[in-house]
């Protein structure tokens, strides 16, 4: 296993296999990048399956045990089903998607070794979601999230990012999750520096307040500092990495963009490595690279100033 100068050790890769996606909701910051052509061959810019597949083996012999692949919307690749099965068996893999192409898609997935899905869901009202997703895809998305029970696919995780357009929709998600066996709820802190919204903030710490008042029972994760709150049978669990030292301080996974970039941090552009002609010796040459330079985002890259505020910390920009 490679670790970084931090000690955290590099376990997991999140894969990007497009930019494209067919929705265009409000908080994503790839937005106006809607496609609806559906599924199809991988395009100039992107990644190949036999890419794809090169880099996993190499990530397998550094004992990297899981990998998510997401997009963009990654189901609009064809040949997903085929990436998946090609997967090294030693890697966990799982999915973030919209659900609208798991219709029909999703018992493929299963047998191509998918293990764990996690679906998109801002609202459950037809007309919210619309406004939020800027689609007309709530039929499918639902119909998506039983394809996948049915598939054998649990839990199924709804994400459901918690910003101002949604935090009123989070106590009838709770009651969804509770109430439908299967299914988990992951709200995800909304990340202002990503979309140039502020004002659609809304404060983390009071949803973590709501969901203690309502808890049977609190569970504490090692991972990233998460908490679960367990509700009338419903696990909700919240993803809060903003400004948050200790969520990038239990940092485990390394991403690749679709174009075949390696990246150390989610929140950063200026690590990029790219794999070259994607020969092994030359993604095990990057991929330690980019290991040996990631940096915890907050705490380190960025890091507080006199007045509180968060700034560059000069130390690593350019590196």
């Amino acid at each position: 296993m490679l670790t970084d100068d931090f000690g955290r050790g590099v376990t997991g890769v999140r894969v990007s296999l497009t930019d494209r996606c067919n929705f265009d909701c409000v908080y994503c910051h790839n937005e106006g990048l809607g496609d609806t052509r559906g599924p199809m061959a991988p395009q100039d810019d992107e990644m190949s399956a036999d890419d794809v597949v090169r880099f996993l083996e190499v990530a397998a012999e550094f004992d990297v045990d899981a990998v998510k692949f997401t997009g963009g919307e990654p189901m609009l690749r064809q040949d997903l089903e085929e990436i998946i099965e090609r997967t090294p068996d030693s890697m966990e893999t799982s999915l973030t998607t919209n659900g609208t192409f798991l219709p029909g898609r999703a018992e493929a997935l299963v047998d191509a070794g998918l293990s764990r899905v996690n679906v998109s869901q801002d609202a459950l009202d037809r007309e919210a979601f619309a406004e939020i997703t800027k689609s007309g895809g709530y039929d499918a998305v639902m119909e998506g999230v039983e394809a996948a029970l049915e598939a054998g696919l649990d839990p199924v995780k709804l994400n459901m990012v918690v910003f101002e357009h949604t935090a009123g929709y989070v106590p009838e998600m709770v009651d969804h999750v509770a109430a439908n066996d299967g299914l988990q709820l992951q709200l995800i802190e909304y990340m202002p520096e990503l979309t140039g919204k502020p004002e659609w903030n809304v404060e983390i710490e009071r949803v973590h307040g709501w969901l203690a008042e309502q808890a049977d029972e609190i569970e504490h994760r090692e991972m990233h500092d998460r908490k679960r709150y367990w509700i009338d049978g419903g696990m909700v669990e919240i993803v809060d990495p903003v400004e948050n030292p200790t969520f990038c301080a239990n940092c485990h996974r390394v991403r690749v963009t679709h174009q075949g970039y390696l990246k150390g941090c989610l929140n950063r552009n200026d690590d990029l490595r790219s794999m070259g002609e994607m020969t092994k010796t030359e993604i095990r040459e990057a991929f330690r690279e980019v290991v040996a330079n990631r940096v915890p985002y907050y705490g380190e890259y960025m890091v507080r100033n006199e007045h509180g505020e968060w700034e560059f910390n000069e130390e690593y920009i350019g590196v």
